[in-house]
C-alpha cells in the first residue's frame, strides 16, 4: 500500500514521531539512512564550544526545536552516533517501555561525557518529549505549538533562559513564527539545517527585525534517502518550483539540507566561518 505524501511533498511519519518510545522511530528511519543528526553534531558541539568561550557561560542551555525523542541531545550527551542509537534500540525489541527507560537513563549516567549542557526540548509530540525527559536524554520540555498560540508564562520563563537554538529538520514545517516566538525572550544563538526546498529567507528577514545576522554554513548534508519514487518526484518539483538545481543532489537519490546560523548584533559571519573550518566529510 502506497505510503501517503505530507502537504510538503514528503513521506507523511506521523505515525514514528507519536509512538509511547524510539523504536519505530529507529527503525523506521534506519532503513532510509537517516544520517542529518549525525551530520550536525560535530557543528553543534562547535556551536556550543563558541558560545561557551565567548559568552563566558560554563553551562549552557541549548534548546532543541522539534526534538522529538532527544536524538541531538542523546548524540551530544552521550558522545554516541546514529549507527550505535540504531543498533541499541533494534536490540531491545523484548522490552517494555518502562524497561527501555531504564536502560536509556543507565546509558545516559553510564557514558555521559559532557554534563556541562543544559538541554530543553521543543516538540508538538507530548508522547516523544515524555519518553526523552524520561530516559535522561533533555533536562526539560516544552509540548507547544508556537506556530499557532504565544507561549504561556511558564514557556516565557523557560524560553528567557536559552542561550543556543538548534534544529535538523523542523524549519520549514514550523516558521519565522516560531523562531520568532523563541527569539524574543532572549535572543540566543541560532543554527538549523533546513531542507533544500525550503527557503530561510522569511526567517532571516524575521529575525532581522530583532537585530539578527543570518549567513550559510559552507556545504550541504545529506538527510535520509528517498521513500519512495513519488516522493522523489515530488521533492524535484519542489525544488525545481523553488529555483534550486537538484543535478548531483537529490537526482541520485537524496534528500539535503543546508546549515544557517542567526546571531544578534552582526555577528553570524564569525560564526559560520568558525564552522567552516570543520572538515567536510560525510556529506553530499
Amino acid at each position: 500500500m502506497a505510503v501517503p505524501l505530507d502537504s510538503t511533498g514528503k513521506i507523511n511519519f506521523d505515525h514514528i514521531y507519536t509512538a509511547p518510545d524510539p523504536r519505530p522511530f529507529f527503525g523506521t528511519l534506519r532503513r532510509l539512512d537517516y544520517d542529518i543528526p549525525q551530520q550536525a553534531k560535530a557543528y553543534f558541539t562547535k556551536l556550543i564550544d563558541e558560545y561557551r568561550t565567548e559568552a563566558g557561560v560554563k553551562v549552557p542551555t541549548v534548546l532543541d526545536l522539534g526534538c522529538s525523542y532527544g536524538v541531538n541531545a542523546a548524540l551530544y550527551r552521550c558522545d554516541t552516533s546514529m549507527e550505535r542509537l540504531y543498533e541499541h534500540y533494534a536490540s531491545a525489541s523484548s522490552l517494555s517501555r518502562d524497561e527501555l527507560i531504564v536502560r536509556d537513563r543507565r546509558m545516559v549516567e553510564r557514558v555521559a561525557v559532557c554534563d556541562e549542557v543544559r538541554f530543553i526540548g521543543l516538540d508538538a509530540s507530548a508522547p516523544a518529549l515524555d519518553y526523552a525527559l524520561a530516559a535522561g536524554f533533555i533536562d526539560e520540555a516544552i509540548h507547544a505549538d508556537l506556530e499557532n498560540e504565544e507561549p504561556t508564562e511558564e514557556r516565557r520563563a523557560l524560553l528567557s533562559e536559552v542561550d543556543i537554538v538548534i534544529s535538523t529538520g523542523c524549519v520549514g514545517y514550523v516558521t519565522e513564527k516560531t523562531l520568532v516566538r523563541i527569539a524574543r525572550e532572549n535572543r540566543p544563538w541560532m543554527a538549523h539545517f533546513v531542507l533544500r526546498m525550503f527557503s530561510y529567507a522569511p526567517v532571516a528577514e524575521s529575525l532581522g527585525e530583532l537585530d539578527y545576522d543570518t549567513t550559510g554554513v559552507e556545504g550541504v548534508f545529506r538527510q535520509r534517502r528517498f521513500a519512495s519514487d513519488e516522493e522523489q518526484a515530488q521533492i524535484l518539483d519542489n525544488l525545481s518550483v523553488a529555483g534550486v538545481d537538484p543535478r548531483g543532489l537529490e537526482t541520485e537519490g537524496r534528500l539535503y539540507a543546508r546549515l544557517f546560523v542567526s546571531r544578534p548584533n552582526g555577528a553570524a559571519g564569525e560564526l559560520a566561518s568558525a564552522l567552516n573550518t570543520l572538515p567536510l566529510r560525510d556529506q553530499g
